[in-house]
């Protein structure tokens, strides 16, 4: 039976810009399924898309964002009960899963300018007349930092760029010095809670983040209500727990926070920060800066305010007060579920969180209402008799504002349970318009490719795969360019941390997928009190087109997995990035190692010229541990072995599916077999000094948060020179990657010929 696929020629800028561009040829068959099934999956899927409905996005989205929607709100808990009624009417057991969680809110919060003049910062958001909801004072959080530390202190001030590491090393060439003293750090350059932990490690006694219009404000266009970008009295809220140490309740690692859970106490818990912080509009900011003076700060720290940008210290002289109330908190996940008809003890979860630290608009009632949606449209199609054969959890995850909360002690709770029965993990988060991302596991990345392929995007009428490949190819540097124009697959990101998928991924080792569209809805509502409706349906998505396109996105992939006949992993693309990924951390050795040798180098050569002269006073750096050459053999003997038994199985499982498939018993055997690949990445003992992140292949960084670290055992040991450690994780990373492979190589004998 031929297979109808919808794959658009396409035309455009691509094709007008390589002028020498050739389709790769596709994969005749859906992935995971024969030519008979595939036929009735398609069919499926096109039953599935005309039951979406924009308008119901838009109408969620007005009553979910109409107040305040954070953990611990009375709005939220109401519309968690609503989501229970609407999943029960459309067919799915639902449930609200409670868990007690540590979330502080702000009692003080006071920032003073001592000298040389005196300044009150005003701490708040204004009432803006065309955003309804922005005046609501009834259950608003102000702009805060959750999991800052309680302290009243006062200092000299200093700016430190983005306060990440490089910013405090070129303080430190300049002979500045942050010890004693208040930060004032712009947000960017990384996960904000990276930056009150390295200004803690250099000694300062609290931090000032705020959002400089060269990154989201003025700089870029008109300010909100006239255009999308921040204006001056908007603030970023936002969480500054450590979670690159682990994320979720800061109480109960590891262990879901129920209600009689043991805890640890707050002083124990290593996550909470230890000095102040406080977030402030880049209004409050102005004068702060402006009354620094000392060196002029590098033309690259230069923001978008009308002053000359100083580093100082002083004489700008200041004094940050804030304390929390630290209270633990009912968070409510919403969870739905479908039984499987076939196949009950394969799960295929499919998660958002609903909690926004203001009205949360954007972020994340987005992607929580494509999901709804999403949600709907297959309860109607189990209304005709269908039913899934593999068994369909929807999630509403509660409080991942403050730190991954809800979905981290769900999946922590149900670890055991999960990494039993859990196929894959499919997230979304805050979406827009424009193009769609997509991020994962590279075993899932020729399947979340085909996904694409099949939807249409909703502006140009080609699909959302082909518009995202003309954006890398015309945006991107010429390796994405080349990427785009030749592989017959678009890459997929590796995940470092941010949203739900962490403890799926990164501590249970549970394949995942990360999906989202955006590119054409730049602004700068995030995290403040003007995320909301009004500022969504002018700036975001009008009309919820794009909403739409992520519930095809999503559904096809939901629906997908819960159908296949085999589950659609395939190991190519995984051993080709894995393979990507140990060249970069060789190539990070070499040139840490000629970088070394340059810097030792001019000390010596400075050195001897000091020498020459008594009356000198400046005393160059001791020189640099040389870099030794590090043993990569066991990873790439293990890559090797990776790469032929990935051959093999793509080669083998192409074959029999074209052929009619397998027996089902012999398929239920293998799909057991494909679902503890990505649990085979992961190490019981975790990563150095953060034994939570288990994955030996995907993690956040240990300083850029959000930012992923791919090998990320050997690849930290290396940034920190510390290279007994690198060797231990070359054998631990070699040895994930042979469990792997014994896996796949047996996949392959239950394939057969």
């Amino acid at each position: 039976m031929k297979i109808r696929r919808r794959h658009p020629i396409f035309v455009s800028v691509v094709a007008l810009s390589s002028g020498a561009f050739t389709p790769q040829p596709l994969n005749p068959l859906m992935l995971g399924f024969t030519a008979e099934t595939a036929e009735q999956q398609l069919q499926l899927e096109s039953r599935f898309d005309d039951l979406l409905r924009a308008e119901n996005l838009h109408d969620w989205m007005q009553l979910i964002t109409a107040e305040p929607i954070y953990v611990g709100s009375p709005h939220n808990r109401e519309v968690a009960d609503w989501m229970v009624e609407q999943f029960v009417s459309w067919g799915y057991e639902a449930e609200l899963a409670e868990y007690r969680v540590l979330f502080p809110t702000p009692r003080i919060r006071e920032l003073e300018l001592l000298a040389p003049t005196r300044f009150t910062a005003g701490l708040r958001e204004p009432t803006l007349a065309e955003d309804a909801t922005s005046g609501i004072e009834k259950n608003r959080l102000p702009p805060y930092n959750a999991y800052s530390a309680d302290g009243d202190v006062t200092g000299e001030l200093v700016y430190v760029n983005y306060g990440i590491r490089a910013d405090y090393e070129e303080l430190e060439r300049r002979g500045i010095d942050v010890r004693g003293k208040i930060v004032i750090a712009r947000y960017g350059g990384s996960w904000r809670g990276i930056k009150p932990k390295v200004a803690y490690e250099h000694g300062a006694l609290g931090v000032i983040l705020y959002s400089d219009p060269r990154d989201d404000g003025y700089y870029h266009g008109d300010v909100y209500p006239e255009g999308p970008f921040r204006m001056d009295q908007g603030v970023q809220r936002g969480s500054v727990l450590d979670m690159p140490l682990y994320p979720g309740d800061p109480l109960t690692p590891a262990v879901g926070a129920t209600p009689d859970a043991e805890r640890l106490n707050r002083e124990e818990a290593p996550t909470i920060m230890k000095i102040p912080v406080l977030p402030i509009s880049y209004s409050d900011a102005l004068p702060f800066l402006e009354a620094l003076e000392g060196p002029v700060a590098p033309a690259e720290w230069r923001g978008a305010l009308p002053i000359t940008y100083h580093v100082g210290p002083g004489p700008a002289r200041v004094r940050l007060h804030v304390e929390f109330d630290w209270e633990l908190t009912p968070a409510y996940n919403v969870i739905a579920r479908v039984r499987g008809a076939e196949f009950p003890d394969e799960w295929v979860v499919r998660g958002n969180h609903r909690d926004g630290w203001a009205i949360g608009a954007a972020d994340p009632t987005s992607g929580m209402v494509a999901l709804l949606e999403e949600a709907r449209a297959i309860g109607e199609l189990m209304r005709t008799g269908w039913r899934p054969r593999r068994t369909i959890i929807y999630a509403g995850w509660d409080a991942e504002e403050p730190a991954l909360l809800g979905s981290t002690e769900w999946a922590e709770h149900h670890g055991r349970e999960l990494r039993e029965k859990a196929a894959i993990y499919i997230n979304t988060d805050g979406s827009g318009r424009g193009f769609l991302r997509m991020g994962g596991s590279h075993t899932l990345e020729p399947f979340i490719n085909q996904v694409a392929r099949d939807v249409t995007d909703p502006q140009t009428g080609v699909s959302v795969w082909e518009r995202a490949r003309a954006a890398r190819a015309v945006r991107g540097d010429e390796k994405a360019k080349k990427d785009a124009l030749s592989r017959e697959d678009l890459r997929i990101s590796p995940l470092g941390s941010g949203s739900d998928y962490t403890p799926f991924l990164q501590h249970l080792g549970i394949a995942s997928l990360h999906l989202g569209f955006g590119g054409e809805n730049r602004g700068g509502s995030y995290h403040s009190m003007f995320d909301s409706f009004d500022h969504y349906t002018r700036f975001g998505d009008p009309g919820f087109v794009y909403g739409v396109a992520l519930a095809k996105t999503a559904g096809r992939t939901t629906l997908r997995f819960a159908n296949a006949d085999v589950l659609p992993f395939l190991f190519g693309s995984f051993a080709e990035s894995v393979g990507r990924y140990l060249e970069e951390v060789i190539e990070l050795a070499d040139e840490m190692r000629d970088e070394t040798e340059r810097e030792n180098r001019l000390i010596r050569e400075r050195m001897y010229e000091l020498a020459a002269d008594p009356t000198e006073t400046y005393h160059p750096p001791e020189p640099k541990e040389s870099v030794p050459y590090v043993n990569f053999a066991p990873v790439k003997n293990a890559l090797a072995e990776l790469e032929r038994a990935s051959k093999a199985y793509d080669q083998a499982l192409a074959s029999r599916m074209a052929g009619g498939g397998l027996p089902a018993s012999r398929a239920a055997e293998l799909n057991r077999v494909l679902m503890s690949t990505e649990r085979l990445m992961t190490r019981d003992e975790g990563l150095p000094r953060r034994p939570w992140f288990r994955h030996q292949i995907y993690a956040p960084g240990f300083y850029t948060g959000y930012g992923v670290k791919t090998l990320p055992g050997i690849r930290e040991a290396i940034e920190e020179r510390k290279w007994d450690e690198a060797t231990e994780q070359m054998e631990r990373a070699a040895e994930a990657l042979q469990r792997v492979t014994r896996a796949i190589d047996q996949a392959t004998k239950l394939v057969g010929s």
